[in-house]
């Protein structure tokens, strides 16, 4: 009888399936691997034997073994935003193919979270490690810088010396919204935030230094929420906007999900948008093109942020990058009838 020894998980090892197939197991690892120096006769024999045996290779083995992971690290702040989600999706479908499996860990906009995942996660050596933004505390980025493990920026961009990063200017886009809106003839432009991260507060400061420049900068019309970014959340800052600010003849909110809230309350006061206060959002989330009126608002390019900062992490790993880049990416202004 034909008896394979397991190890006390009960697991197939690969000795197991070097042994149905009658080779060493350094033969159905390279088989396994797909490497041509094995005869193919052997490498078919192997093959048929995993799967016989329901054969699941152990990727914390084969990277001891070769001192080399096939996991990629990636800290988003969010998987309830769907604009994180577009960037994973895009992240995973340039990682995969090239033998590498992303691995997600979510920071909450904690930094203390996001710290706790750098220390559970770097000592198993990912090959790679994509992380949201610059924010983060003075423990984290020493996590990062003594780890030795290649890594890109995502959604911000800097231009440092050793600083991998892709994403587009925050700020800039703000000032596009805010400069719209007066190239509309607006003059009592409320800016209206949630969540408050430092992506928000770059956008703020777009939209401030514009309408300083204007000479129509008034920082009573900021209204700033630490409250997660809802549709909720955006009617009632609407309301609480108008009521201290009667006069406020436009509104530049700082997400898609509560400009789609700004607007339905709106339509619910039976207040014309945009001819008593136009409303623009940011990020162009689904819905957006669907409100009544359709929301003018950002595009943004988040997933080609993460497909191009995945294709950039590719190239540190491999070592085909000579040395890290910033990339920056152009966001699109769309006007629609809410402005």
């Amino acid at each position: 009888m034909n008896r394979r020894p397991r190890r006390s998980s009960g697991r197939t090892t690969l000795a197991d399936v070097a042994g149905a197939a009658g080779v060493s197991p350094i033969t159905a690892s390279r088989a396994l691997r797909g490497e041509r120096s094995v005869d193919p006769t052997l490498s078919a024999r192997v093959h048929e034997a995993a799967e016989r045996l329901g054969y699941v290779p152990d990727p914390a083995a084969r990277a001891l073994a070769s001192q080399r992971s096939s996991q990629v690290l990636v800290l988003v702040p969010l998987l309830s935003n769907a604009l994180f989600v577009d960037l994973l999706e895009a992240v995973h479908r340039t990682l995969f193919p090239e033998g590498y499996l992303p691995l997600i860990g979510v920071t909450h906009y904690d930094s203390a979270e996001e710290e706790l995942l750098l220390r559970t996660y770097l000592p198993h050596r990912p090959a790679g490690l994509l992380v949201t933004g610059f924010d983060r505390s003075d423990a984290a980025r020493q996590l990062i810088a003594r780890s030795g493990v290649p890594c890109v920026h995502l959604m911000e961009t800097i231009h440092a010396p050793g600083m991998a990063c892709v994403g587009f200017s925050q700020a800039d886009a703000g000032t596009a919204i805010t400069r719209h809106l007066l190239e509309r003839g607006r003059r009592r432009i409320a800016f209206c935030a949630a969540q408050l991260d430092p992506r928000v507060l770059q956008r703020a400061e777009g939209y401030r230094r514009t309408l300083r420049a204007a000479g129509l900068y008034d920082p009573k019309l900021e209204l700033l929420s630490p409250e997660r970014s809802s549709i909720a959340l955006g009617a009632r800052l609407l309301e609480e906007t108008l009521q201290r600010h009667p006069d406020v003849d436009a509104i530049f909110f700082c997400n898609d999900d509560i400009a789609q809230g700004g607007l339905l309350a709106a339509n619910r006061l039976g207040l014309a948008v945009p001819g008593r206060i136009a409303i623009a959002g940011f990020n162009d989330l689904a819905g957006s093109d669907q409100m009544v009126p359709p929301l003018t608002t950002i595009r943004t390019p988040r997933a080609e942020v993460g497909r191009a900062g995945a294709a950039m992490l590719l190239g540190l790993m491999r070592g085909t990058l000579a040395a890290p880049a910033c990339e920056e990416l152009e966001y699109e202004l769309i006007v629609r009838e809410s402005t």
